[in-house]
């Protein structure tokens, strides 16, 4: 599909006349006409067109792409969404010194925190409960051990595996996080958490209901996670390509979404050395890197859920995935074993 230019937005419309008994009449009159007037309108109207914007989300890479026939709806649409996604890094993103979660983590306590930090806490914590506590956002002191172990010089440890068992057992623990309107809080001096990977699920599905709000039937919105609105224009269901992990050969995976939502995690996303042993989904109970899948998509209703179920299918293993799945009625999963063969769940 071709890429549209989006032309300036157009003049407001001059404000409505008030509807008298005269202006009805002649509404009414004028209905024998209005099925060639609608076709002549039809005829003129200029046709849908793909519009597409391309940014970061969290440090990573997003894009939109909208079916629409009008311009300058898609580029008002578009400047509303970027000032979101700023409003969004100002809360969630652990790049920015000042946002809410840094200063969150550097002081153990957050007055007056924003909403939604609040409610993906929260969040969090119903599925770190779902999830036996697989899934945890307090492994950011993990991903600071291991960080520090491989990618600096002063701070080696003698026993990485060891010690990475200290601090999960001693830092990590959703259970530990106090929230309430007024403030959220750290039980234990030196926890930390990490919203990366969920949190571009949470924007992923607040930016697609802006989008259905706005009107937009017919949509693909890919910040970090996937979720699409409607169909393709011809019909079919919105193909998204993903990349296999490393040890599989063969093409890449295509999935096939209407009105759902992808996710997929897996440790090649971020190693700490080259073998892939150690990266960045860690098991919250031993602190060890979790391998016992290669990588997990999961389709799910929402990109928030798919991203829990994710990471957490990476922890937890084929053998527990489809009791997983159920707690979450609607959603399914691929997994890509250790050995690159594939297994289809739910």
């Amino acid at each position: 599909m071709r890429q549209a230019a989006i032309s300036e937005p157009d003049p407001g419309c001059p404000p409505a006349r008030p509807w008298t008994r005269r202006r009805v009449i002649r509404i009414v009159a004028a209905a024998a006409g209005l099925p060639l007037l609608i076709a002549a309108v039809r005829a003129a109207a200029p046709p849908p067109q793909m519009f597409h914007w391309k940014g970061r989300v969290l440090d990573d890479e997003a894009e939109l792409t909208l079916w629409h026939a009008d311009a300058a709806l898609c580029r008002r649409t578009f400047l509303k969404i970027r000032a979101e996604i700023a409003r969004y890094e100002r809360t969630f993103s652990l790049y920015e010194p000042e946002s809410q979660i840094s200063r969150l983590n550097a002081t153990g306590e957050l007055r007056h925190p924003a909403p939604e930090l609040r409610a993906l806490i929260e969040e969090s914590q119903r599925f770190g409960n779902i999830t036996a506590g697989a899934f945890d956002i307090t492994v950011q002191p993990l991903w600071r051990l291991y960080q520090a172990h491989f990618w600096s010089d002063l701070h080696v440890e003698e026993d990485i595996v060891a010690r990475a068992q200290e601090v999960a057992r001693e830092l990590v623990d959703f259970r530990r996080i106090e929230t309430s309107a007024g403030r959220i809080a750290f039980e234990r001096e030196g926890m930390g958490i990490t919203l990366n990977s969920v949190a571009q699920g949470f924007i992923t599905d607040a930016i697609t209901e802006m989008l259905h709000n706005e009107g937009f039937e017919n949509a693909v919105v890919d910040l970090g996670e996937f979720r699409t609105l409607g169909r393709h224009p011809d019909g079919r269901p919105w193909r998204i390509g993903i990349r296999n992990p490393p040890v599989t050969h063969g093409a890449d995976r295509v999935v096939e979404l209407h009105d759902m939502a992808l996710a997929v995690s897996g440790g090649y996303g971020t190693t700490f050395e080259p073998t892939g042993r150690f990266h960045h989904i860690f098991d919250p109970q031993s602190g060890a890197s979790a391998n016992a899948l290669a990588d997990a998509a999961v389709l799910a209703s929402s990109a928030t859920t798919a991203t829990a179920l994710a990471v957490s299918l990476c922890v937890l293993g084929e053998e527990r995935a489809s009791a997983l799945l159920q707690e979450c009625p609607g959603s399914r999963a691929v997994v890509t074993r250790p050995d690159g063969t594939v297994a289809n769940i739910g």
